[in-house]
């Protein structure tokens, strides 16, 4: 997997630390929605089951790959 130096910052953080790699990955693959934004970067949300269906978001570079950024989305509304 792929990542920023951004994202590996922030994942000590006590609320990212608990976002597991497979559930990066299953968003990543299986998204329930995806957004490109203006700068070329993907949003991408999926349902987590595991964290009682709380909805998973992941932003990839503009190459659709790198993982930018992950983190639960406490205002996402499918």
């Amino acid at each position: 997997m792929k990542t920023t130096k951004y994202f590996r910052a922030t994942r000590g953080r006590p609320d990212r630390a608990r976002i597991k790699d497979e559930w990066i990955q299953y968003v990543v693959q299986h998204p329930e929605r995806e957004h490109v934004q203006a700068d070329g970067r993907t949003r991408r949300w999926a349902r987590i089951e595991a964290m009682e269906g709380r909805y998973l978001r992941v932003i990839l570079l503009d190459d659709g790959e790198t993982i930018h950024n992950a983190f639960f989305d406490r205002g996402f509304r499918p």
